[in-house]
């Protein structure tokens, strides 16, 4: 569904991407609130209220995705979809590279192998394009924040997006209100049919989210990880198979480069899962031993001593 939104955006002109996004932000809310009445979970939202630090990171959270969404739509519907999809390519690199900056984490070798393979896939793609590829960078620093913020926040996925779309709503519906006003919404004078597509921006929102969530207790997280990268594949395709975006030799170089990186990425992590796995059965082998049940006999009766 992510890496198929491309086509859908267009279908929403002739509003801008202002107006799409403040859609996508009311009827998002619409269909949440909706969803969390049927599940009956709304204590989350009294305890939230409750805790300032956790509300103020929140708001930042709306605030990064607003620029995520609305320099996304604006990107398809101006024709930079290759440019969009580059944006998701390299976001795990972001995401590492912020990691490491902010959190102090520390990088196995191929990863730090794979962050500089990606930087210099920008510069490569810098030159290809004339200027620093912005969108992509953009939205992959606007994401990445977006992750970080979230892994602070430890809310679910639904309960996130209710109460990221809450704080968004009131500017949100202000606009598209102000837009009547100056006779400039285009939220009926197209008919009914393109009404309901810009209501159906709720549905395009959440639905992949919801399922995205859903799949994240059922599947494990390499596989996960490997499936987001389904996403910026669909939309690079439909970059340059269906909208007929230009791709220059040096732009398939910069792209080669950003693919390379992700593959030691993933390398990486498949070996590191593997590596886990085999300790874990190690140990686990060792404990139901008798050798090593004979350890954990001793050790008990050290405690008592």
């Amino acid at each position: 569904m992510w890496g198929l939104v491309p086509l859908f955006w267009p279908l929403l002109k002739p509003a801008g991407a202002g107006e799409i996004l403040a859609h996508r932000m009311v009827w998002s809310l619409v269909l949440v609130a909706l969803v969390l009445l049927v599940v009956r979970r709304w204590a989350w939202a009294g305890e939230l209220v409750r805790q300032p630090r956790k509300l103020g990171l929140v708001t930042i959270a709306a605030a990064v995705i607003t620029v995520n969404w609305g320099l996304y739509i604006w990107s398809v519907n101006s024709g930079h979809v290759v440019e969009a999809s580059l944006g998701y390519f390299i976001n795990p690199l972001v995401t590492i590279a912020m990691g490491v900056l902010l959190l102090k984490e520390r990088l196995r070798p191929l990863q730090w192998t794979a962050v500089g393979v990606g930087a210099a896939a920008v510069l490569v793609l810098a030159v290809g394009y004339g200027r620093p590829p912005w969108i992509s960078l953009v939205l992959a620093f606007s994401f990445a924040t977006y992750g970080l913020v979230k892994k602070k926040v430890n809310l679910g996925g639904l309960e996130s997006l209710a109460a990221e779309t809450a704080i968004q709503f009131l500017p949100a519906l202000g606009y598209l209100i102000w837009l009547g006003t100056q006779g400039e919404s285009n939220f009926g004078p197209h008919g009914v049919g393109h009404a309901s597509l810009l209501a159906a921006t709720g549905l395009v929102t959440a639905i992949p989210l919801i399922l995205f969530g859903a799949a994240a207790i059922r599947v494990p997280l390499s596989t996960l990880g490997l499936l987001q990268y389904l996403a910026p594949v669909f939309q690079f395709v439909l970059g340059i198979a269906y909208f007929h975006e230009a791709m220059p030799p040096e732009r398939w170089a910069g792209f080669a480069l950003v693919w390379l990186a992700l593959s030691l990425l993933t390398w990486d992590a498949l070996r590191n899962a593997r590596r886990t796995r085999a300790e874990a059965s190690r140990l686990a082998a060792r404990a139901h031993s008798p050798s090593g049940q004979a350890l954990e006999r001793r050790a008990d009766s050290n405690l008592v001593r």
